[in-house]
């Protein structure tokens, strides 16, 4: 038993040997570089970066995936590598001298996994691969879509995406991937850069892969910040591409002041706009106001298409009280212009959330101005009127874009949105508290429409719910009446009057709309596409809504009380008497006395004051002569043109009140007096005419910059010296007893002006033979001496016709 067990343990002995002698050395070689290359690499690394020229024009981004190696091994000089992409079959090969220690695949579609394998050999032909299969990938920078981030006050909210295919591909081969955000300041990443010990970037790690944002806090307010976001797959870090935000300063004196001046550059760029909007349409503005019938419609159509044009009521109702005091319109046609102007102002919501918020005007805002500012520089006062038109138009957008950008970013859970959401349910109380609260701003900011792009950047920004903002909107209606009371100040009683009907309408109109607040807000809301009580855009939407509503409601509820607002204005804003209604008919008005006997004692006292009106001219050129400063004179030749109007007016008022008095019957001394009266009235309004184109003269002679000589200066103000003595004795006896009037005094006054006038003729006369003599100022000169002593012609004729004497 012993030998066959021997035998049988030598033989198996010698199998292996047997075998060996039978196998081909390479298939061994084979067979053993299958399980251990020959070549020993210390280290193996690959790295893509994808190509960033020429993008545009390749289907697929690309770029280079490049494998190293470090090694001690010198056996093999060739190393190759195998790759293919995961949803390939044929493999690219590559193979390099052992020392090149890299070899590189170009142009492959980045973001893409592959399999690759790597053999060694003594020459490029006789590469042994190993059956083990390695994972590589293109992953870059590309693989982040719609990353961004947001400035928030002292902190940030970055955000980012990754394709679902992608991610759940990635997921798939390494579960364990992670993403890292990391920020530095701007001026740190600089110090970083220069020095690795400084500036150094702030990191947060290990963000869990199906996260898309982060918040973080405690960073410096007003800062810029450079940000990016990787991708940490197996170890390797993707980035993305540098990014920037910039955060807010929280909530100080400083955000304030930047508030206010967002506000103050909004209500600069209406303010400008406006002004060129007025001048731009010259007097045709003026010919709507002055030509309104009694008809209260049309009135309100007035009032609406001014408003619309100068895009502010509060330039409609100072208009509209400064022609009240001017007494070129009455009262139920100022109210019928004060409704339109309330409808008017409506339009200001609308443009503010089409250019403000669905569409930012301020990005183009910089674009309108480069095309507005040139026309400045034109010799043509309507293209700059226009020039100015364009860039407030520009200012105003870009003080909302700026003032929606500084509104303080508050949570929901803060005191003061908590405030907002409990009393916005508390009734009547509540509605009253913000209503107040809308009138306060309006008072303070002097424009509802500031206010109210306020409002809709606080209701945009989810500060204010959609129902307190509509109770400050009503707030906002009282508030603009301010205006005109602050206009009316310096008038007449008829100017308050129309200021009061103002206050009265808005008010009136707030308290009907506040006992049906909350179902006017719910039938708003039907018209709203969305929910304006749970989303700020819609909310925006609906508050233009309610503001065009409430104004056109208001209008058609109180159109059929005109006379009734008339009537308790005049109740409640009582005469003082001459003084107080200085520019308007005080003694006599629509209605006559019992008599044309008595009615023509009114009239006649109408008069004596249309006297004193007209000689206060005569010192207003005097302050014109002798006044240096430009924008004195420009209010000068204002005023005198005012009065220019005044004396139009006042002279159609009473020859059409003396027309009503000759209807009756009277007696032949009353026919006398009232033919003299609108002889006196006619005279009186062509003094006013005189003085006017004095005034135009003075003006042209600044425009060509001509000098009076002090000898022709002198004489002119002789001239008004005399002409002063002739109105002291025409009001004089305006306001006598006209049956003892005597007409001597006043023909000795008109003697002496005619005299000095034929002494400055004649002067005038040889100052032209002397070669030195400036012709065109000399031409001025006699101009306003001669019509001086025309003014001296119809004052005597004024006296005249008081003794019954008509030319």
């Amino acid at each position: 038993m012993r030998k066959p067990l021997i035998i049988l343990a030598i033989i198996a002995f010698l199998i292996p040997f047997i075998g060996a002698s039978q196998i081909n050395p390479a298939d061994s070689l084979q067979q053993t570089i299958q399980t251990q290359p020959l070549l020993k690499l210390k280290h193996l690394d690959f790295n893509f970066v994808n190509a960033e020229d020429n993008r545009t024009l390749k289907l697929l981004e690309t770029g280079n995936l490049t494998f190293t190696w470090k090694t001690d091994n010198t056996e093999d000089s060739f190393i190759g590598i195998k790759l293919k992409s995961k949803n390939q079959e044929n493999w690219i090969e590559k193979v390099v001298p052992a020392a090149d220690t890299a070899i590189v695949f170009e142009s492959l579609t980045e973001n893409l996994f592959f399999d690759y394998q790597i053999g060694s050999g003594s020459s490029e032909d006789e590469i042994v691969y190993n059956n083990e299969i390695e994972l590589c990938h293109t992953l870059s920078q590309n693989i982040f879509k719609n990353n961004g981030a947001k400035g928030k006050e002292e902190s940030v909210e970055i955000f980012w995406a990754i394709e679902y295919g992608a991610l759940s591909e990635i997921l798939s081969y390494f579960p364990d991937a992670y993403y890292i955000v990391q920020w530095n300041t701007k001026i740190g990443k600089k110090q970083n850069e220069l020095n690795p010990e400084k500036g150094k970037w702030q990191v947060k790690d290990k963000i869990d892969i199906n996260k898309v944002k982060i918040k973080e806090k405690d960073l410096v307010g007003g800062e810029k910040y450079i940000y990016k976001i990787g991708l940490v797959v197996d170890g390797k870090h993707i980035w993305s591409k540098e990014s920037k935000f910039e955060t807010k300063r929280s909530w100080g004196i400083f955000k304030l002041l930047v508030l206010l001046g967002s506000l103050g550059m909004f209500i600069y760029g209406m303010k400008i706009m406006s002004e060129g909007l007025q001048k731009a349409a010259g007097s045709r503005l003026r010919n709507m106001l002055g030509s309104i019938t009694s008809n209260r419609i049309s009135g309100i159509f007035t009032g609406l298409g001014i408003t619309s044009i100068v895009q502010s009521s509060s330039v409609t109702t100072v208009m509209t009280v400064s022609f009240v005091n001017a007494g070129l319109m009455n009262l139920k046609q100022a109210t019928g212009v004060i409704m339109g102007a309330n409808i008017g102002t409506t339009m200001t919501a609308w443009l503010i959330l089409l250019f403000g918020f669905k569409v930012d005007i301020g990005a183009y805002a910089l674009i309108l101005i480069a095309f507005g500012a040139p026309l400045l520089f034109f010799g043509k006062s309507s293209v700059r009127n226009w020039a100015s038109v364009i860039i407030g138009f520009s200012l105003l957008f870009m003080g909302l874009g700026f003032l929606k950008d500084n509104v303080p970013d508050i949570g929901a859970d803060s005191p003061l949105i908590q405030f907002f959401v409990d009393y916005k349910d508390s009734g009547l109380l509540g509605t009253l508290m913000f209503i107040g609260l809308g009138t306060l701003a309006t008072v303070l900011i002097q424009s509802s429409s500031a206010t109210m792009a306020l409002t809709m950047t606080l209701v945009g920004g989810g500060v204010l719910p959609f129902e307190v903002a509509a109770a400050m909107i009503l707030g906002e209606n009282i508030g603009t009446t301010i205006t005109a009371q602050l206009a009316a100040l310096i008038g007449n009683v008829h100017a308050k009057r129309a200021a009061r009907i103002h206050a009265l309408f808005n008010i009136i109109g707030v308290i009907w709309c506040v006992l049906v607040f909350q179902l006017f807000l719910k039938g708003v809301a039907y018209f709203v596409d969305g929910d304006p009580f749970s989303n700020p855009e819609d909310a925006n939407e609906g508050l233009a809504i309610f503001h065009s509503a409430f104004n056109i409601a208001n209008v058609l509820v109180l159109v059929w009380f005109v006379p009734k607002l008339v009537k308790l204005a005049e109740k409640t804003v009582r005469s003082r008497g001459a003084i107080d209604e200085e520019f308007h008919l005080d003694y006599i008005g629509t209605g006559m006395m019992g008599t044309p006997d008595l009615s023509i004692l009114e009239a006649k006292k109408e008069v004596a004051k249309f006297g004193e009106i007209t000689s206060r001219m005569a010192g207003f050129m005097k302050k014109l002569l002798v006044e240096q400063n430009k924008k004195a004179k420009g209010k000068l030749h204002e005023k005198i043109a005012k009065y220019e109007e005044i004396t139009d007016r006042v002279e159609i008022e009473v020859a059409n009140y003396l027309s009503k008095v000759s209807q009756g019957e009277m007696t032949a001394e009353t026919a006398q007096r009232v033919r003299s009266m609108n002889a006196i009235v006619n005279d009186l309004e062509r003094i006013g005419d005189i003085f006017y184109q004095i005034s135009k003269t003075l003006e042209r002679k600044d425009e060509q910059k001509l000098y009076f000589l002090p000898e022709q200066r002198a004489n002119i103000f002789e001239m008004l010296k005399l002409v002063d003595g002739a109105f002291e004795i025409m009001i004089d006896n305006l306001n006598a007893e006209w049956e003892a009037v005597s007409i001597e005094p006043a023909q000795l006054a008109e003697h002496q002006i005619n005299k000095k006038r034929n002494e400055l003729r004649k002067e005038h006369l040889e100052n032209m033979q002397n070669p030195d003599f400036n012709m065109e100022s000399g031409m001025v000169f006699s101009n306003i001496f001669s019509s001086l002593e025309k003014v001296g012609d119809h004052i005597i004729n004024v006296s005249e016709a008081i003794t019954g004497k008509i030319n």
